[in-house]
């Protein structure tokens, strides 16, 4: 028996109103209409709902059962539509962002502060993980969007750059290079110690394919799980560490770190966002990404 929501919403506010015109002056109906839309829902169900008399209407017991069902049953639909409308209005609702350490330090923290100060209202929840980490996230809805590490091959997702980086290999002092003509060529950067990012991570997989190019396999003495060691192992010269030059400026500029010239750069590659093609962004997300799409200030 398939009964119109709408007959529903009449009865209820028969019920309410304990009159037909007083109902239809709320329901912004005529009052024939109302009558009507009550008939109807009386012949469907086959029950006796209201008691009419010269006073009003007043439910049967039949009518007093459906109206507690009824009555519960819209206005819980009427809690959904609220908050539809305050999860469109941002004034609702939870944002889950998937994004590596570093890229999350360097990269992502102006955009969380700009958003989470435009829309305070909106719950912020991030996970740390590796790029690939985070594709699987996204797959599973996990994660509502990852900001990652490019490049990414998924045709499921939607991908979009954000900013150009560069892979460089840093070192603490010129003394560390003093025996060497400079630049160096791919095949002298693998006679230092080498200080990389862990194998997982899709730098270290950018970087190693670039160098298995070139006929060359990278082996590491050390291996870090976090850009910024990478920096500090580095700067007491440990070794070579091959790390992002933009996430690298303080060290770079205050003299800490210097950047090893190679004769062949290694290929720039980008930072970006995804998030699944299949799965339309909930009204927290498509904002978000219009704020990484526009300057943080």
């Amino acid at each position: 028996m398939a009964v119109k929501l709408d007959l529903y919403r009449v009865f209820c506010q028969v019920a309410e109103s304990k009159s037909f015109s007083r109902a239809a002056k709320e329901l912004y109906m005529t009052q024939p209409a109302v009558s009507q839309s009550i008939s109807n829902l009386e012949d469907a169900l086959g029950l006796r709902l209201f008691a009419r008399s010269s006073r009003g209407v007043h439910l049967t017991n039949d009518g007093q059962l459906l109206y507690e069902h009824a009555s519960a049953a819209l206005n819980l639909i009427h809690s959904g539509e609220k908050k539809l409308f305050e999860a469109r209005e941002l004034l609702v609702g939870e944002l889950k962002i998937g994004v590596g350490d570093t890229v999350s330090r360097y990269y992502l923290l102006p955009y969380l502060e700009k958003f989470h100060r435009e829309h305070p209202e909106i719950k912020l929840r991030i996970i740390n993980r590796t790029t690939p980490e985070l594709c699987d996230m996204i797959k599973s809805g996990d994660i509502d969007l990852g900001i990652v590490n490019l490049p990414v091959k998924e045709s499921e997702f939607v991908i979009q750059e954000c900013l150009e980086v560069h892979d460089i290999f840093v070192c603490g002092s010129s003394d560390f290079l003093s025996a060497v003509e400079l630049p160096l060529k791919p095949e002298e950067i693998v006679s230092y110690p080498l200080i990389l990012l862990e194998t997982k991570s899709n730098s270290r997989q950018y970087v190693e394919k670039w160098f298995q190019g070139q006929g060359i396999t990278l082996v590491p003495e050390i291996e870090l799980g976090s850009h910024e060691l990478l920096l500090e192992f580095a700067k007491i010269n440990l070794g070579l560490a091959c790390v992002i030059r933009e996430f690298s400026q303080d060290y770079l500029e205050d003299g800490s770190l210097l950047e090893v010239p190679m004769k062949e750069a290694i290929p720039a590659r980008a930072v970006g966002y995804c998030y699944l093609k299949s799965v339309p962004l909930s009204p927290a997300s498509a904002t978000f990404v219009e704020t990484l799409d526009s300057p943080p200030i």
